[in-house]
């Protein structure tokens, strides 16, 4: 069980809360986040490898990161503040994508992240947040610089899935894109990305059928709007992964913290 509590926050494209839980977690990120660890020490598989946190250390996620705790230290905290896409946005396409999910506690190249965290809990005035935020978002350049852990063809099946979600996919044609065949390709998305290339293309129509849920669109309409076969189709994978069906979802009804911080898994909200 997670415990999410919504932290009052000035500029309304940001979003912030404080996330504690004691439970183990996986999931596909749909959003643009930096997150601290408060209290607590926690083990996670992403990019790749095993990180390990403890407090102070700063967290970096994007949209298809995925992420998986393997172990917890009993219960942890942190801040998460979901960070404007269209910002972040403009920063990717001026080659400022983070490389990597996580910054050690001493390591300055942190910094901004941490002002902009520490002025959403001070409860900063709007300029504050503004000025810290456009310093966070300018500090994704300071840090691409970083080799990504996911080889060029795995990173080519990944922009493929996400560019073609609502699409058939095909491995073969996959695998002709990514420009390796497709045994390697298997084997190496699973390496890197933690999952086989169909489970990621499961997550990310979730992901999108959240979000087309939560602009008001109707649960009857969503299952071909993000390539599903039916509704029957969306309606068993949405509830396997967010734990509530499409339509609950959509009027609001039942716990969807866990959607938007941090990770899937189900939170409660005070």
């Amino acid at each position: 069980m997670a415990v999410i509590v919504e932290l009052p926050v000035s500029v309304p494209e940001l979003r912030a809360v404080r996330w504690t839980s004691d439970a183990l977690h996986a999931g596909v990120k749909d959003y643009y986040a930096v997150g601290r660890v408060e209290r607590g020490r926690c083990e996670w598989w992403g990019r790749g490898k095993v990180w390990r946190s403890a407090p102070g250390c700063i967290q970096i996620k994007q949209p298809g990161d995925v992420h998986r705790d393997l172990a917890r230290d009993g219960a942890t905290t942190w801040t998460m503040i979901a960070l404007p896409a269209n910002e972040v946005a403009r920063a990717r396409e001026a080659g400022k994508a983070v490389a990597f999910p996580q910054l050690e506690a001493n390591d300055a190249r942190a910094e901004p992240f941490r002002r902009l965290l520490d002025a959403v809990c001070a409860g900063a005035e709007p300029l504050v947040l503004e000025v810290v935020l456009a310093e966070a978002i300018s500090a994704f350049a300071t840090i691409s610089k970083a080799k990504t852990d996911h080889t060029r063809p795995v990173r080519r099946a990944m922009e493929y899935l996400r560019e073609r979600m609502t699409e058939p996919i095909r491995l073969d044609v996959l695998a002709r894109h990514a420009e390796l065949d497709k045994f390697h390709l298997c084997r190496a998305f699973r390496a890197q990305v933690g999952m086989p290339p169909h489970t990621y293309l499961i997550q990310l129509r979730v992901a999108r059928a959240k979000e087309l849920l939560s602009r008001g669109v109707r649960a009857s309409e969503v299952a071909p709007l993000v390539g599903f076969y039916d509704q029957a189709q969306l309606t068993r994978h949405f509830r396997r992964i967010v734990g509530t069906t499409p339509a609950r979802y959509g009027r609001g009804e039942g716990e969807r913290g866990d959607e938007s911080m941090p990770l899937a898994g189900h939170a409660t909200r005070r």
